[in-house]
């Protein structure tokens, strides 16, 4: 008898569009997952990420992956031995009181991440800053937004991105700037592109450095420079002063401050903008023309203005505009910061950041201090600023911070300047790593690994980029034993309450005096205590949470009167009424769409204020030594640093492999050629990586997605040591106000690696065993100067291994690579030229008529990848290939063409299958489309490639085939 499904409605767990999802499951098993058609963020629809999020919850994916039980490692460097939760804990807080007795409480550091839920990030708050006494908490959202967060504070006077997702739908200008939406928030791209058909009259600019699948729907692109996006503001207000496009009324009667910014753009002529930005003068009147005039402008902007060591000025910069022009507070008008990370917002609310308390208050203001001590019943909130991401890091890199929590994040990957990371670690006392994937490479480098569950076992909130809380909800339990972060949390924080207290240590909250200060403290003790009786909570502890719901309702309390005010909201009306916005105060039936359509904003005078905010070059510019500028970015199809994601084969067709993107007439200018393995080098650290021609790339700039860690990417420096992915080239310089780094750009040299020595090996493998078989590869990638391991395949399971090195290694790591690929077994084909470093591995497979390859390597000389690879990746007929497999450099008998690259990830649709189907077909553009579409499938399902199929279909000439 089959077991029967149930439905559980939960919230996507990747970007900060807040996809609503329909997990499906079989008893303690996440079976499929689809688009939830009542969640307004998505209606729906989901990307290529989302369709496979239960496929990363398979149990043979979770087996080689999860971290299912407390492990201890007694010595660094040693393999972690399993431990019990009790010893676990209670070692954790005997190591932090420690610490915190000795050298006071910042000598300890919480380094959380906005893929937490709101009430796992409210406990972490509390813990540090109101037990410990300190403010060094901080989170991977730095980042991220906390530039759109200083600047919205800044001009707007709260923490609140004041448009929506509808507003899409009413723009008549959308300017998107530092955002590739089509990769980085695919589904709300798909909204974009749904206005635009519907409202062709909506002019879009794009305003990037690379020419992405974003910028390929815009009317008007603008390639400016890397670090020109304040002169481009800049520029743009001088033309609509100039040209009278602004809006005097609004100007006087809803802001403050324009005298100083309009004498500090009188200089921002059209010639210099132009010069300094790379752009054309007739565009930047254009732009200026559209933005100010059109009826309603929306703007929509990510890491490309965050990301920055003038974050805060950038962002706040393009907000002038929107006050100049009275372009806010009305349908399709305003500046809308899109959030990178599933709860970003919701670690913002509870004050998340090392800056921050609950509800966007401020560390600095007295009297927001006195209010959280109030609520929370202790004698004080700390006033000292709290360590930001990087500087926590530094801090730990120089013996300052001795003990670091680091949970639900990955800085051994995420982290720029990662010498500076790994010296951190290296150096800390004592380190614990909260996770659910063992595979993450911080867990190389914890004394303690807590077990955490992950998307479809938790339960709580997040808080999505457009206001919207949404419930998560657990579909399955927690596997092994694994625990809610949260209750870890808390757990940890009465053992060290308790333990404090047994010491004598007055760290705040501890001392039994402190529990009730004040009367104010004791209403709210005991008004946020109501869902469990006092008597049944742990005696004098500032932690009596049983239920996520509890946290959440001390956290509603905290937003009273506030502008994020939640007292309306409830569990029950998420869960009877489904997602609401914020602000919903107590007595309203739902929440406030837009923000500031009265005029008055959160300011002292309720004015909104301009930035008179000068542009400053970036932080290490190009110069000869260092000629290239570097970013790094999404792809379309990968997460973060791919714990999740990177469990998948089918989600690295797309992009099967690390690579640097250089534009065309750079490589051919430095005598290179495309497939060259490269040294990129800054000032930080070098790493090496193939090297691939792309036009979408400017001049002198270059690009390496964010997501290749030293788990995909890898190899050892010239001193031995191993190297650390694409952060180990990226810049720490961050911005003064917001303390975000400058990811988006480092000054780099690239240069050909001159390596003879190739290796290829390439498996299929039992879909058990495969990941485990990668980790196991992984641990290997230093004993090569370079080195990427990746999986591949669709409906089986393979590894791909690819190295290069000076000098052929020893045999023994050869061997223990074939024995890893199965590859030691006694059908096993050999050839072995130990004088020229040559061998050769592989296997075929005789299922009844039929062979096939089945795994191989090629050490030494490689060139015969060019059909040995697709002969085994295309699963293509192998017979009478046995010699010619052995044989240095042979030719296939007949000709083997590899598969083209993955366009549509949903039904496996090549380049190569689409420009065939193009040629066949005549007609408009979006005719031909539509022919795509109904005769490949592709774009029919997430819509993920529908960007990259429109430009195949302008590429490809028409008619050039009968049908």
């Amino acid at each position: 008898m089959s077991m029967s499904t149930s439905i559980t409605r939960s919230t996507c767990p990747y970007c900060g569009v807040g996809c609503g999802v329909l997990i499906e499951s079989q008893g303690q098993q996440i079976t499929g997952v689809r688009g939830d058609p009542d969640h307004p963020a998505n209606f729906g629809k989901l990307c290529t990420k989302g369709t496979t999020l239960h496929l990363t919850a398979a149990p043979e994916i979770a087996r080689q992956t999860r971290l299912l039980q407390p492990m201890q490692r007694l010595a660094r460097g040693a393999a972690p031995t399993p431990v019990g939760w009790d010893a676990a804990l209670d070692l954790a807080a005997e190591r932090f009181a420690r610490t915190i007795t000795e050298h006071g409480p910042d000598a300890v550091g919480f380094y959380i991440s906005g893929q937490l839920l709101t009430e796992d990030y409210y406990v972490f708050n509390k813990l540090a800053k109101g037990l410990i006494g300190t403010n060094n908490v901080d989170t991977n959202s730095r980042l991220c937004m906390s530039s759109a967060v200083a600047g919205y504070k800044l001009t707007l006077g709260a923490d609140a991105p004041p448009a929506c997702y509808d507003d899409v739908n009413h723009a008549d200008c959308l300017f998107i700037v530092g955002s590739n939406a089509a990769f980085a928030h695919p589904v709300l791209f798909r909204r974009i592109e749904e206005a635009k058909k519907n409202h062709p009259g909506m002019r879009v600019i794009v305003a990037d450095p690379r020419r992405t699948d974003t910028a390929d729907l815009a009317d008007l692109y603008l390639p400016l420079q890397p670090g020109s996006d304040v002169m481009l503001f800049h520029g743009l207000l001088h033309i609509m002063l100039w040209e009278g496009w602004v809006d005097p009324a609004y100007i006087a009667a809803h802001t403050t401050g324009f005298d100083a910014l309009r004498a500090l753009v009188r200089e921002c002529t059209p010639e210099h903008v132009a010069q300094v930005c790379g752009l054309n003068k007739e565009d930047l009147f254009t732009a200026a023309k559209w933005f100010a005039t059109s009826p309603a402008t929306l703007s929509l902007y990510c890491q490309g203005l965050n990301q920055s060591s003038s974050g805060t000025a950038k962002n706040a910069t393009l907000i002038n505009l929107h006050l100049a022009t009275g372009q806010i507070g009305k349908p399709g008008a305003g500046p809308f910061s899109l959030t990178g990370q599933p709860n970003a917002m919701g670690g913002r609310e509870v004050g998340g950041l090392a800056n921050l308390l609950s509800a966007h208050r401020d560390l600095a203001n007295p009297e927001h201090r006195a209010e959280v001590a109030a609520l929370w019943g202790v004698p004080d909130v700390p006033s000292k600023p709290g360590k930001t991401a990087v500087e926590m890091f530094q801090a730990a890199a120089d013996g300052e911070i001795k003990a670091l929590w680091i949970a639900c994040t990955n800085p051994a990957q995420s982290m720029p300047d990662q010498a500076t990371v790994r010296q951190a670690l290296k150096r800390a006392e004592f380190v614990v790593v909260q996770e659910a994937y063992a595979t993450a490479t911080t867990c190389d480098w914890a004394d303690l690994l807590l077990p955490a569950t992950t998307w479809g076992e938790k339960e709580g909130t997040v808080t999505n980029s457009e206001r919207r809380i949404s419930r998560v909800r657990a579909a399955v339990p927690a596997p092994g034993e694994a625990r809610h972060d949260w209750r870890i949390a808390v757990d940890f924080a009465q053992r060290l309450e308790a333990t404090l207290g047994a010491n004598g240590v007055g760290a705040i909250g501890v001392r039994p005096e402190f529990r009730t200060t004040t009367p104010e403290a004791t209403k709210n003790l005991e008004r946020n205590s109501a869902l469990t009786p006092m008597a049944e909570q742990p005696e004098k502890t500032l932690f009596p949470y049983q239920t996520p719901e509890q946290i959440w309702l001390e956290h509603r309390e905290s937003t009273r009167g506030r502008d994020l005010d939640i007292t309306g909201l409830s569990y029950e009306k998420l869960e009877n009424e489904g997602p609401q916005q914020w602000p919903l105060r107590e007595g309203e039936a739902t929440g406030q769409t837009r923000l500031y359509e009265n005029g008055h904003f959160p300011t002292p005078d309720g004015k909104a204020r301009f930035a008179a905010l000068p542009w400053q070059p970036l932080a290490e510019p190009r110069e000869s030594r260092y000629p290239f500028s570097l970013t790094t970015g999404r792809l379309r199809d990968q997460w973060h640093g791919m714990t999740r994601t990177g469990t998948l084969g089918r989600l690295f067709g797309h992009v099967p492999e690390p690579v640097v993107q250089l534009h065309p007439q750079d490589i051919q200018r430095r005598g290179l050629k495309d497939g060259d393995l490269v040294h990129v080098t800054s000032k930080r650290g070098s790493i090496l990586v193939p090297l691939q021609a792309s036009s979408d790339i400017g001049l002198s700039q270059a690009f390496i997605a964010m997501h290749w860690g030293p788990e995909y990417l890898s190899g050892r420096s010239g001193a031995g040591e191993p190297l650390a992915g694409v952060n180990a080239l990226t810049t720490s310089a961050y911005c003064p106000t917001s303390k975000q780094p400058e990811l988006k750009h480092a000054a780099v040299k690239i240069l050909k690696a001159e390596l003879p020595w190739n290796l290829l090996a390439m498996a299929w493998l039992p879909a058990e065993r495969a990941l485990a078989v990668q980790a196991e590869l992984r641990t290997l990638m230093p004993s090569f100067e370079f080195a990427s391991c990746v999986p591949f395949g669709r409906d089986r399971a393979g590894v791909l291994l690819r190295a290069s090195a000076h000098d052929a290694p020893d045999t023994a790591l050869i061997e223990r690579i074939e024995t890893l690929l199965d590859l030691n077994t006694a059908d096993t084909l050999r050839y072995v030229d130990k004088r020229l470093g040559q061998r050769r591995t592989a296997r075929l497979l005789r299922d009844g008529g039929s062979t096939r390859l089945e795994a191989f390597v090629l050490a030494g000389d490689t060139r015969a990848e060019v059909w040995i690879k697709p002969l085994l990746a295309d699963e293509l007929p192998a017979e009478g290939y046995g010699r010619l497999l052995l044989m240095p450099g042979a030719k296939a008998p007949v000709a083997i063409v590899a598969r083209s690259r993955q366009v549509c990830t949903c039904f496996n649709v090549s380049e190569d299958d689409i420009g065939a189907h193009l040629r066949r077909c005549d007609g408009s553009d979006e005719q031909r489309l539509a022919s795509l579409q109904g005769g490949l499938k592709c774009g029919t399902n997430c819509g993920s490639c529908i960007p990259e199929l429109r430009r195949l279909v302008r590429a490809t000439p028409q008619g050039l085939q009968a049908a």
